[in-house]
């Protein structure tokens, strides 16, 4: 049995990743901005759900509800860092609102969290972070480029948390999803006033996008998929989920090489002399 700590369960990936681990008997702790939204869980699976409503950008309310999962099930094994929306817009047309707005909640929430479970997790020696990023988190597409900028940044602070508590016991792991058929790209999701001089680069951002969802994935899937996951003895600090990323980061990645290569003599000459 381990216990669970999900943020954003109310839809999406933290609802299928939290029925599954009720599923085979875990337990959870399952925060939400509104809990009624959970209240189907703790019909279902009782007191080994427990309920939390939590905003991930109200710092203090993390720590809050870190604790109150802790207290009530005596330990954390899994913590997921999943609340999080994409903002659509580009970058010209962003308000510095809404920019905040996207880094406080995918990028600080995850860190507010992180910080939070980490006192226990290094006391029990032992424990899993799973960050939620995304095949965003490694490359870049027209129209969400703040999204990019707060899944690049749960990135690379995630790659160094993972070397700062390996030996305390902890893992951690970046899943990187692909498309699937949630509604990130719908209901969930938030949009700047647009202006008419991007309408086609709009037009063409959003006749790649749907090339590249042409063939969702199912979130349902997922559920195995994690689990799997959580149990591997030595889990990877970077697993992209569903079919297509890999081919994304492959040509972003090569296509980096090539660059750096072909200006390696200006970098090189950038050193200068000793």
């Amino acid at each position: 049995m381990k216990t669970w700590f999900i943020t954003g369960t109310s839809r999406g990936f933290g609802r299928e990743w939290a029925i599954g681990a009720l599923e085979r008997g875990d337990r959870v702790a399952a925060t939400a901005r509104d809990p009624r939204s959970l209240d189907d869980l703790v019909e279902t699976y009782g007191d080994a759900v427990l309920p939390l409503a939590l905003d991930v950008t109200d710092r203090p309310a993390v720590f809050a509800a870190v604790t109150a999962a802790h207290d009530a099930f005596g330990r954390l094994d899994v913590v997921v860092n999943n609340a999080g929306y994409g903002q659509f817009g580009m970058i010209e047309e962003l308000s510095e609102t809404e920019a905040r707005a996207q880094i406080e909640t995918n990028l600080f929430g995850a860190m507010w969290v992180t910080q939070a479970a980490l006192p226990h997790l290094r006391e029990q020696g032992s424990g899993h972070i799973v960050q939620v990023s995304s095949i965003g988190g490694i490359s870049a597409f027209p129209n969400i480029g703040m999204y990019h900028a707060s899944k690049w940044a749960l990135e690379g602070f995630s790659q160094s948390l993972a070397a700062e508590v390996e030996d305390f016991g902890i893992s951690v792991t970046l899943v990187e999803p692909g498309g699937f058929a949630t509604d990130w790209g719908g209901p969930s999701a938030q949009h700047a006033t647009p202006l008419p001089a991007y309408d086609g680069v709009r037009e063409k951002s959003a006749g790649l996008r749907a090339a590249r969802m042409s063939s969702p994935g199912d979130p349902v899937a997922t559920r195995a998929a994690i689990l799997e996951l959580v149990d591997a003895d030595n889990p990877p600090l970077r697993v992209f989920f569903g079919d297509g990323p890999l081919s994304i980061a492959t040509a972003d990645y090569e296509q980096r090489l090539k660059t750096w290569r072909e200006w390696e003599p200006l970098s090189v000459a950038a050193h200068g002399s000793r």
